[in-house]
């Protein structure tokens, strides 16, 4: 291993290390307690067909927390690996500065803290491209099927590896490569129906649930190069954030332009995408990260898209106003019961597993009541008119970085 690998490596790793304690938002405690309170028998027969993602993330991290423990640091820490390890495997492919760009890229950073499958499926696909430019098929096939038991998403990308064998004409080896994803579509193929079934359900029943989706239009697709290249950082005046990042995005997706491997891989993995999201919305940005170094890998030699990275990490990573949202500090305000939207209850659940949750749609008159109005939105619930309906009168609110506790008093 070379010196300045071993010195990126460290770096990246101090990087990801800055804030990594911060808050576990909605999604991070649904997994948090997906992996301390299900067995894996129940992650796989219970959990998930009630949930979205394949099974094979939860499994491993539940094994990882029953060695480390449940603290927020421990459950990020799996995506702090898979980065690592993402980051070498550019630095195998096209050598010390992808995987520099690799390293230093803010939304890849944003993911590596997060308690969530994205940064190990990227690692994952990240491997079975090394293994095709290597032709080393059997392994690529192996880790396309991995990659589709971690997160469904990865089909966009196996799509593109498809359809570029068949353009190579290279049939023997796509017969092989199939061997993996199809394997992996057999294991999942009931439990995918059912978590289909359920998300059109979801659709006709929850009002906005197609915005928590993605749905394929000009603001998801513009966001894409966006957040790719300044990652979930944001600033005001807007106007002068959408010019930077606008103008910054412009100039590293202008560098993706080529005739190789990884401009086909990477720009038919989006048309896939985008052209799938117009019948079932999955058009959201982080659901396509691992393309990210398979951008790198594009970019390759650039010290103004290095530096331009290096600012939007640090703005986030230096910035606690750009972490995640702050259950921590809003649940040690909690008393004994809280009104919300019970299926979003999970951060409540994991910093304070004593309190109440009450469902925001089967309020009763008491004298005060304490409301976080989180979700009620996708739900199509008017918090302020329903409460006010009710004869209650909002005392006062408190933020918690991107989200708000409220007390209400019925009025006598």
């Amino acid at each position: 291993m070379s010196k300045k690998l071993v010195i990126l490596l460290i770096v990246c790793l101090g990087l990801r290390l800055i804030g990594l304690d911060q808050s576990l938002w909605l999604d991070e405690a649904i997994s948090a307690n997906v992996a301390k309170d299900y067995s894996y028998g129940e992650i796989i027969n219970s959990f998930s067909p009630s949930d979205f993602h394949p099974p094979l993330y939860y499994l491993t991290l539940k094994t990882w927390t029953n060695i480390f423990g449940w603290s927020e640091i421990s459950l990020r820490m799996p995506s702090v690996i898979f980065s690592l390890i993402t980051v070498y495997l550019v630095y195998l492919i096209g050598g010390i500065w992808p995987a520099t760009i690799t390293g230093l890229n803010p939304l890849l950073i944003y993911y590596s803290q997060e308690a969530r499958m994205y940064s190990m499926v990227t690692m994952l696909l990240t491997m079975a491209l090394y293994f095709l430019i290597k032709k080393k098929y059997w392994l690529v096939s192996l880790f396309l099927g991995i990659s589709l038991l971690t997160f469904y998403g990865s089909i966009f990308f196996i799509g593109s590896i498809i359809i570029y064998l068949l353009v190579s004409k290279k049939i023997k080896e796509l017969l092989i490569i199939l061997i993996g994803p199809l394997m992996a579509l057999g294991l999942v193929s009931q439990l995918l129906w059912q978590q289909y079934q359920n998300s059109r359900e979801m659709l006709g029943i929850v009002t906005n649930w197609d915005l928590v989706l993605g749905k394929a239009n000009l603001k998801n697709l513009l966001l894409i190069p966006m957040k790719f290249t300044s990652g979930r950082i944001s600033f005001i005046p807007k106007i002068i954030y959408y010019l930077v990042a606008g103008l910054f995005s412009v100039l590293v997706f202008s560098k993706l332009i080529k005739r190789n491997i990884f401009s086909f891989v990477f720009w038919i993995t989006l048309l896939i995408g985008i052209t799938f999201s117009i019948f079932t919305p999955m058009l959201q940005y982080f659901r396509f990260l691992y393309l990210i170094p398979v951008m790198a890998l594009m970019i390759n030699k650039n010290k103004l898209v290095l530096m331009g990275f290096l600012i939007f990490s640090l703005i986030y990573l230096l910035n606690p106003r750009f972490y995640r949202e702050d259950w921590k500090s809003l649940s040690r305000t909690l008393t004994d019961k809280v009104y919300m939207i019970s299926s979003f209850g999970d951060p409540v659940k994991y910093y304070r597993p004593d309190i109440e949750i009450v469902d925001l749609r089967e309020i009763t008159l008491n004298p005060e009541i304490t409301v976080i109005p989180y979700g009620a939105t996708i739900h199509g619930i008017d918090v302020e008119n329903k409460l006010t309906n009710l004869g209650y009168k909002k005392i006062d609110e408190v933020s918690f970085r991107e989200i708000s506790k409220q007390n209400w008093q019925l009025i006598p």
